[in-house]
This record gives C-alpha cells, structure tokens and sequence, in this order.
C-alpha cells in the first residue's frame, strides 16, 4: 500500500506525470530534452527528477555533464501497472477531447 500512495504522490505534481508520459517510451532522455519539453527549469526538473527517482520509477545516468533518465526496468509489476493505468487514463481521456 506504501508503494501505491507513493508512486500517486509522485505522479499527483503535473510536471512530474508529464515527465513520467514522456519517459514511459522506454528510452532515454537527456534532462535537457525534458526541460525544454516541458518548459521548465533545469534546477526545477532535476527536483521533480529526484522525486520521480526516489519513488523508484526512474533511474539516472551521468553522460559527461549530462544526466540521463530511463523507465526503471526493475519496477515491480504491480507498480508499473499502476502506472500504466495512469497513463492509459490520460490517454482515453484525450482521445475522448480530440473526438
């Protein structure tokens, strides 16, 4: 039930769950990619970043000064489905907008 509440609360902040959309494509992403996506902060996305990876979602790699963030492949299953869930909601719900 921690993990559950957790991985809500990480994903509740908006910037944080269009991170999330963004790397649940199963690549890599520069931080500078997601902050010029999103259109924050680089000290702002690294805190969401933090955030995202304490809860276990993401995991990091260093690239000379760059910082590299991917889905974590050893999130549990339960876990990622809950995600998933997430994600899937946010899209149904677009689709439905842009019919």
């Amino acid at each position: 039930m921690d993990s559950a509440l957790t991985l809500l609360s990480a994903l509740a902040e908006p910037t944080r769950l269009a991170a999330v959309q963004l790397l649940w494509d199963g690549r890599e992403h520069c931080v500078c990619e997601l902050v010029r996506v999103l259109g924050v902060t680089q000290s702002r996305m690294s805190r969401h970043m933090a955030v995202l990876k304490q809860a276990g979602m993401v995991i990091d790699r260093r690239d000379a000064q760059w910082v590299r963030y991917r889905r974590n492949p050893e999130l549990p299953a339960e876990q990622a489905a809950i995600i998933g869930a997430v994600l899937n909601s946010l899209n149904a719900s677009s689709d439905r907008r842009a019919a």
